[in-house]
């Protein structure tokens, strides 16, 4: 039997319809409640945002009835060190990444492949693995759960032609500098502008020494390198002095950086500081995991509960930290709900006997939300949490 011609076969959009929203958190700093209470995404991307009177449900494929919970971008952690698979050496974990996905976590960012057992330091070594990881994450996603990964770790003898080389590979970010051979502001700073000529985003290690054999990255060499992201600033997990924190936030234009694994009160002083100077959009959210603390699936859910409920922000600008501010600082199509961007949501309520009497108010008073849905690229890839405390109301499958 003959196949038909594919050039004539109609194509079959697969239609994302979510209904009945209480509440939509837009990741987007600038306005973070959205008055809508509908989303269609075709084909994996959003095409719309808004009054369900307004939106043509013809045609959809999945409805989702939120009942009148609270839709969100899906959270980004900005710091991640992946190694292989869902496996991770660092705590000898198997399952980690699909427990972060039950944290709300959608996209990872590494911040270096370092946990690699016998990790190369020599030039073609890697590169070899940066390559290596930047193509197997890409298309391993387990529980639909997108690792930007492929991050090299700068060493002495590096010269441009190897960015160069790199970025014709695919790899987009270096790992943190610090970690590798290169210590010093001068050297770092060179590669750093080899790295962004070629269009792969840096990342430095501040702080003091986060394992033995690593070394004390202090605000000077920070300010020196010049990378586009200063990773966890508040430690990773020992903070500089609250002075050169405090000088970083003035004294850099670059993203501030705040992780799970680091020191809570530092975490307080950089987001009070970037909020006097009004740089709240530099600040973005990451776990610095896995680690000697182990994984940490609620990690980035945790963080939104911290800084908003200790730092009296409010818990809807929050999320933006670990949404919107995130995507637009590491140049991803998620992040955001608006039309054109992923269809990556995570669906949330207060959890069940919070004393907060709406989902904004208990994240405020310190409570984590409970999930009741996770979606990325239109399709659903979790549903209850198996990691938050129970959400009072969990969305529903009405059409699929």
């Amino acid at each position: 039997m003959a196949h038909d011609d594919p050039a004539k076969t109609p194509k079959t959009q697969a239609r994302l319809l979510i209904r009945n929203i209480g509440l939509l958190l837009s990741g987007d700093l600038k306005n973070p409640i959205f008055d809508a209470d509908t989303v269609l995404a075709i084909d994996g991307k959003i095409a719309s945002v808004g009054k369900q009177k307004d939106i043509n449900p013809e045609g959809a494929t999945l409805v989702i009835d939120a009942k009148g919970t609270t839709l969100a971008p899906g959270l980004i952690d900005s710091h991640v060190h992946p190694v292989a698979g869902d496996w991770t050496p660092r705590q000898n974990q198997i399952g980690w990444i699909d427990s972060y996905l039950h944290g709300g976590v959608t996209t990872m960012i590494s911040a270096g492949e370092v946990h690699t057992p016998g990790r190369p330091k020599d030039l073609v070594g890697l590169k070899a693995m940066a390559i290596f990881a930047q193509r197997a994450f890409s298309a391993f996603r387990p529980g639909g759960v997108r690792i930007h990964a492929g991050a090299p770790v700068i060493e002495h003898g590096m010269v441009e032609e190897d960015f160069k080389d790199l970025a014709s590979a695919g790899v987009t970010m270096l790992g943190e500098v610090g970690l590798g051979s290169v210590k010093d502001g001068a050297t770092a700073r060179q590669m750093v502008a080899w790295a962004r000529k070629y269009g792969i985003q840096s990342t430095i290690h501040t702080g003091g020494p986060s394992i033995p054999g690593s070394s004390l990255i202090d605000k000077d060499i920070v300010l020196a390198a010049d990378a586009d992201v200063i990773g966890h600033i508040n430690g990773g997990h020992t903070a500089l002095p609250d002075d050169q924190i405090v000088a970083l936030c003035e004294q850099s234009p670059r993203a501030l950086e705040i992780v799970h694994n680091g020191n809570e009160k530092a975490a307080l002083l950089t987001l009070r500081t970037a909020r006097e100077l009004k740089k709240l959009d530099r600040i973005i959210l990451g776990t610095d995991s896995p680690a000697g603390s182990g994984v940490q699936p609620l990690g980035i859910l945790r963080l939104i509960s911290l800084l908003s409920s200790l730092a009296d922000v409010p818990a809807e600008v929050a999320v933006c930290f670990a949404t919107g501010n995130t995507a637009r600082i590491r140049n991803l199509d998620c992040g955001l709900i608006e039309p054109g961007r992923a269809a990556t949501f995570v669906m949330i309520d207060k959890a069940q006997h919070s004393p907060g009497k709406t989902v904004l108010e208990s994240i405020q008073r310190g409570d984590l939300p409970g999930i009741g849905m996770v979606i990325i690229d239109g399709v659903v890839s979790a549903q209850r949490s198996r990691n938050t405390p129970p959400a009072t109301t969990v969305p529903e499958i009405v059409k699929q």
